[in-house]
C-alpha cells in the first residue's frame, strides 16, 4: 500500500484550478505555510487529510488553526514540517537541533519560494521544500511536489511546474 501525497507551500491567498486538479490525485495534502487566507484551504479537495503548519504571513486565527509544527508517521516515514526552516547546510537558527532531536527521515519547509529536494547527510534526513504555488513573491515558476510514500520509502518524487508567477491563464 502506498500514500500519494501532495507538497504545497507559500500560497499567499492564491490558488488555481491547474493546482486543484493535481490535488484532485492524490491521498494526502501538506502546506508548509504561508497560507494567507482560509479561503485556500476551503477549496482544497474536499475528503482529503490535509496537514498544514502557519506561515510567518499568516494572522493570529491562522496560526490558531495550524501548528508551527507538524510530526507525525505515515507509511513508515517520519515527518518534521515547519515553515522557516532554511536549507541544508545552512538551516535556520534552531532547526538542525530540532532535525537531530527528532530524527525524521524527511524535513520539509517553505518560506524561501525555491524548489529544493537534498539529502543532507549531517542530518541523516531528506530535506524538501515545494516552493511556491502562489503569485506573490520573487520566484519566475510556481511549483510543487507529488510522491508517494510506501514501505518507509519516498517514491515517485516529481516536481510540477504550474506555470509563471503573475501569468494567470
Amino acid at each position: 500500500m502506498s500514500t500519494k501525497i501532495a507538497l504545497i507551500s507559500d500560497s499567499h491567498s492564491y490558488i488555481d484550478d491547474k493546482t486543484l486538479a493535481f490535488l484532485e490525485e492524490v491521498d494526502e495534502i501538506w502546506h508548509a505555510g504561508d497560507i494567507g487566507t482560509f479561503e485556500v484551504m476551503n477549496a482544497l479537495p474536499k475528503g482529503k487529510p490535509v496537514r498544514a503548519v502557519f506561515g510567518n504571513i499568516d494572522d493570529k486565527v491562522m496560526q490558531q488553526t495550524y501548528p508551527e509544527w507538524q510530526e507525525f508517521s505515515l507509511e513508515g516515514v517520519k515527518v518534521l514540517m515547519t515553515h522557516i526552516g532554511g536549507k541544508p547546510p545552512r538551516y535556520a537558527t534552531g532547526i538542525k537541533t530540532r532535525i537531530k532531536a527528532s530524527s525524521p527521515n524527511l524535513f520539509i519547509c517553505g518560506h524561501s519560494h525555491i524548489c529544493k529536494v537534498e539529502f543532507d547527510k549531517t542530518v541523516n534526513c531528506l530535506y524538501m521544500n515545494p516552493g511556491a504555488i502562489g503569485q506573490h513573491g520573487f520566484h519566475v515558476m510556481r511549483t510543487m511536489l507529488l510522491f508517494d510514500l510506501e514501505a518507509g520509502q519516498i517514491k515517485n518524487l516529481r516536481v510540477v511546474e504550474l506555470g509563471k508567477r503573475g501569468r494567470v491563464l
